[in-house]
């Protein structure tokens, strides 16, 4: 395990939002503007900005736009999308989990 990881095998640092790496490496490897790929995923341009300014989660939906899109398949965004969430959720929550019990089942 790197030094980005604490004894918990979380990450210390936040994980990129996936519409940051849209934005930031698959629109310009495919030289696209905004308004062309929300175009060929049929979606708006309003809803695309949202996504990559990392204002809206990726969406089942959406994932599996993007993943049709990249050729990657949904569940890469998918992922990303929940390694976001998840470490957002335990920052929120740190306080709070150390007063759970952790129970060992099965």
């Amino acid at each position: 395990m790197t030094e980005e990881y604490l004894v918990t095998g979380h990450p210390v640092r936040c994980p990129t939002h996936p519409g940051v790496i849209l934005r930031d490496d698959v629109l310009p490897a495919l030289n696209l503007s905004v308004s062309e790929a929300s175009r060929q995923l049929r979606v708006t341009r309003q809803t695309l900005h949202r996504i990559m300014a990392g204002h809206t989660s990726i969406t089942p939906e959406m994932a599996v736009r993007l993943g049709k899109f990249c050729g990657n398949g949904p569940g890469l965004w998918l992922r990303m999308q929940q390694n976001y969430d998840l470490w957002h959720a335990r920052q929120r929550l740190e306080d709070e989990m150390e007063k759970i019990p952790a129970h060992e089942v099965g």
